[in-house]
């Protein structure tokens, strides 16, 4: 059976896939990569369109009726996250007004930025935005397009040296919001139509192929690095450590808890529907 897997064209996917694309992985499966930017991701995820997929957090409440939830494969941040950056010190009360660019209204990203703009300025306060393209983001703060942007992937690494400064930073302030917690914004899925008995074995493919990656890190990086848009490989080997880690091998209960509680803390504030979290290895 051909298992279509969509995932970001980012070195932290390409890094967790290298066993499954390189063949260091055993399956009666044929695994097709579907790279796409993951506000597509989240979107196709909606309609059922791929037997597994990466996603947003923040978009798995919209989805869990068709896909499964996998303990591997998850994407968190240890205090540190999705930022807040511009060009320019900006107070608080001027950041409320201002407009800022964000990458999808479907990332777990834009979930954080309401929950911290709550927490900041008060019950029922939103952001002000607009949705551009994430790799597009700095570049439009730069043309002065956008004052305020919301980067995530590699631009959490790269912001100083375009001349940004940050101005909140979502994984510091949940941990210290949460007591500790990681700040979760992807996983992996599986769709449950396919069986249990077929779930269950791309669930070990998939969980196989992080060990894989893992165990043989310089081969794996070395794949990844085709992805890196541009990093050079210590920023590339430091953003993949980052995202794909024993965390990823496993979210383990701190993970499972801290999804639990930003897709609840989501549905309070009228964000994401109320959804039940099962996860399944």
């Amino acid at each position: 059976m051909k298992i279509r897997l969509g995932h970001s064209p980012d070195s932290d996917d390409a890094f967790m896939f290298w066993g499954l694309a390189n063949g260091a992985v055993e399956s009666d499966h044929e695994f097709e990569h579907i790279l796409r930017d993951i506000q597509t991701l989240n979107e196709w995820a909606r309609e059922g369109k791929l037997e597994s997929s990466a996603v947003s957090v923040h978009a798995f409440a919209y989805v869990a009726d068709k896909y499964a939830l996998l303990r591997h494969g998850g994407s968190f941040g240890d205090d540190y996250g999705p930022m807040i950056v511009s060009e320019e010190n900006i107070s608080p009360e001027d950041l409320k007004e201002t407009v800022i660019a964000v990458p999808g209204t479907l990332t777990s990203a834009f979930l954080q930025l309401n929950l911290w703009f709550e927490d900041q300025f008060g019950e029922g306060v939103k952001p002000k935005f607009e949705v551009v393209p994430f790799d597009e983001i700095i570049p439009a703060i730069q043309s002065k397009k956008y004052r305020a942007g919301l980067i995530i992937h590699e631009g959490q690494l790269t912001y100083e040296r375009e001349g940004l400064v940050e101005l909140a930073n979502m994984g510091k302030w949940w941990k210290a919001k949460t007591g500790g917690l990681p700040l979760p914004l992807g996983v992996n899925v599986v769709r449950k139509d396919l069986g249990e008995e077929i779930c269950v074995d791309v669930s070990r493919c998939m969980r196989e192929s992080i060990e894989a990656s893992l165990n043989n890190r310089d081969k794996a990086l070395e794949y990844a690095l085709q992805f890196a848009r541009g990093m050079d490989v210590d920023t590339s080997d430091t953003f993949v450590g980052m995202y794909v880690n024993e965390r990823t091998r496993d979210m383990g209960h701190d993970g499972v808890k801290a999804i639990r509680l930003l897709l609840s803390e989501g549905a309070r504030i009228g964000l994401v529907p109320p959804v039940q979290v099962d996860v399944i290895d």
